[in-house]
């Protein structure tokens, strides 16, 4: 009875002294894209290899984590944007002062830190001259008028209470956000370099910082 106990409470699965394990699936942006604004979802998932797979670190849910980015992995809630736009500056710094928990990181279009970002959402630098990026985590990514709305999202009261726009049409909104992109520099300006080099004290939270230190 002892022997026939034990053989029913044995794992059913262990077969051949190895677990069966079924294979991992990450999500990963689909090739094709829109001619209007991104915003995927992870619904968009493929089985690939795990050293293929890119991963995303969240400094500031850990004390003892890097809050740089490391060689081979991306950070979520990254902005990146026209670093010589004097109105693209003037947004982030407001951004900035907005985010009292630091939420949201920054990244100039013109760093090489800013290209595996472009890569994983599938998109150039110039759909990223016309309209700035948001990498909200892996699989998610927004442009335009949308990507503003993601980011007002993760910042607190009264500030956050501006993500109720989003019930505008995405195309009128996207119109706006067009004309005023398509005029920036005739208005507001643009500079011969990323304008955050004569704001260092904003630099900690730009996740190309070294680069942009190296080019002062």
């Amino acid at each position: 009875m002892l022997t026939k106990a034990l053989w029913i409470l044995k794992p059913r699965c262990v077969l051949g002294g190895s677990l069966n394990r079924r294979p991992v699936t990450f999500a990963t942006p689909s090739p094709a894209l829109s001619s209007g604004a991104i915003s995927r979802s992870t619904a968009d998932a493929a089985e690939i290899n795990a050293d293929d797979a890119i991963a995303y670190s969240y400094p500031a849910e850990s004390p003892t984590a890097m809050p740089v980015m490391m060689p081979g992995h991306l950070q979520p809630r990254v902005v990146v944007y026209d670093g010589v736009c004097h109105l693209c500056h003037g947004g982030v710094k407001w951004i900035i002062k907005a985010d009292k928990y630091r939420k949201i990181k920054f990244c100039c279009l013109q760093s090489k830190a800013a290209e595996p970002y472009l890569t994983v959402s599938g998109v150039t630098k110039e759909d990223v001259q016309r309209r700035f990026l948001f990498i909200e985590g892996l699989g998610s990514y927004h442009q335009a008028s949308t990507a503003a709305l993601r980011v007002v999202s993760y910042l607190p009261l009264p500030y956050s209470a501006l993500n109720a726009v989003s019930i505008v049409p995405t195309p009128l909104r996207d119109s706006v956000y067009d004309y005023v992109a398509n005029h920036r520099y005739d208005w507001f300006g643009k500079a011969e370099d990323c304008l955050v080099l004569k704001d260092k004290e904003l630099l900690e939270r730009f996740i190309d910082r070294d680069e942009l230190i190296d080019r002062c």
